[in-house]
């Protein structure tokens, strides 16, 4: 299979697998992971349940960071996910009836031991069958965790916010709301689907220089963010951006978030001359993608979330996938080298590096990067 995401899901497999192996871990088969990263999913078919499901909040933590494009997710990988599910809540597996292999997998049973009862020896027993008589409890095995507690909790939150805010935007939108009511539901969501405290961890009109931002972001008193409100119907732009940076850049705060109760846009910004900006990620709570989608981009605004830095290394991938940072890439002479070779072994022509790089500039590049 030569398809680019699904190579990305293998790597990721792959390369936790090998480290974990490396460790001293059982994990599954090379062709478990390629089975699993073609379904994107730890249910698909062929796969040995027995070796995937100590292993389950993982590969699902690992699917997730792979399909925000995070390159090496293993090396962030949680301690609690660092190992395998223990022995006491891993399902107990029942193969399946040859001759019923589609039937329903069995419900996970748990087995704890109640009472021994001796054998009867008063009445001079003596069959090896009433030896010993054990007595046992079944009962359904605890569900297995799916990653940190506050990561499944921040998650279900944000999951169940972005679906009810849905009609109140909807309501904004068909009244073309003005800013100051557009701030009321941004405020709504901080609280009730981000975590964050009105009180402690937001300060509106945020005073920097002469001017003041809608919001500055406190986590454990420390100013992380700046977010820009413009009403619901106002389309986000370059100039609403460049007022949002010009806080952060005065305060020396990294995360700026831009929104109009619709859309949300999270950047970063590294300092320095010139200041970098790397959008980390878009998303429209009213646009066609799932619930799903769009709640695990919101995770990442999530005051967990942000606390624990989840987002640099979505925000580090754009970075290093941005046109320019490709543009760079594609213009070094190691891989325009290349070019030329492949130049020459498919047309006989000899070229140079130098005449490679300004076609590439005048005549491939957008016309925003030529000058750069």
């Amino acid at each position: 299979m030569t398809d680019i995401k699904y190579q990305a899901r293998l790597q990721v497999l792959s390369q936790w697998a090998t480290e974990a192996a490396g460790q001293g871990h059982l994990v599954p088969r090379i062709a478990d992971l390629e089975a699993i990263s073609a379904a994107r999913t730890v249910d698909a078919p062929g796969v040995s349940r027995e070796a995937v499901q100590p292993w389950l909040p993982t590969i699902q933590w690992l699917l997730k960071q792979a399909a925000f494009g995070v390159v090496d997710p293993h090396v962030q990988l949680p301690d609690e996910l660092s190992r395998p599910v223990r022995a006491a809540h891993a399902l107990q597996v029942v193969p399946p009836d040859e001759n019923s292999a589609d039937a329903p997998a069995p419900p996970a049973m748990e087995v704890s031991l109640v009472a021994v009862v001796p054998p009867d020896t008063e009445h001079g027993s003596s069959h090896a069958a009433e030896a010993v008589t054990v007595i046992a409890e079944i009962k359904p095995a605890p569900p297995i965790a799916k990653g940190p507690k506050w990561e499944s909790e921040a998650h279900e939150q944000v999951k169940g916010a972005v679906q009810r805010f849905t009609k109140p935007l909807h309501d904004l939108l068909t009244r073309d709301a003005n800013e100051g009511d557009t701030r009321l539901l941004i405020t709504d969501m901080l609280c009730e689907g981000l975590g964050y405290d009105k009180f402690r961890d937001l300060t509106t009109e945020y005073m920097v220089r002469q001017d003041f931002a809608d919001y500055g972001v406190r986590i454990d008193k420390q100013l992380i963010a700046f977010i820009e409100v413009k009403r619901v119907s106002q389309k986000l732009n370059e100039r609403h951006l460049r007022q949002v940076q010009m806080y952060a850049v005065n305060e020396g705060v990294e995360w700026m978030i831009l929104t109009n109760g619709q859309v949300w846009q999270a950047y970063h910004l590294t300092g320095g001359l010139p200041v970098i900006l790397n959008l980390a990620f878009e998303v429209d709570l009213l646009g066609p993608e799932s619930l799903e989608a769009k709640a695990d981009k919101m995770f990442f605004l999530h005051r967990e979330a942000l606390k624990r830095r989840r987002i640099d290394e979505l925000w580090k991938h754009r970075a290093a996938t941005s046109p320019d940072a490709l543009l760079d890439v594609i213009l070094s002479d190691s891989v325009l080298d290349i070019i030329r070779k492949e130049i020459k072994r498919n047309t006989g022509i000899t070229t140079t590096v130098q005449t490679l790089a300004a076609v590439i500039r005048t005549e491939i590049v957008d016309p925003k990067l030529r000058n750069r």
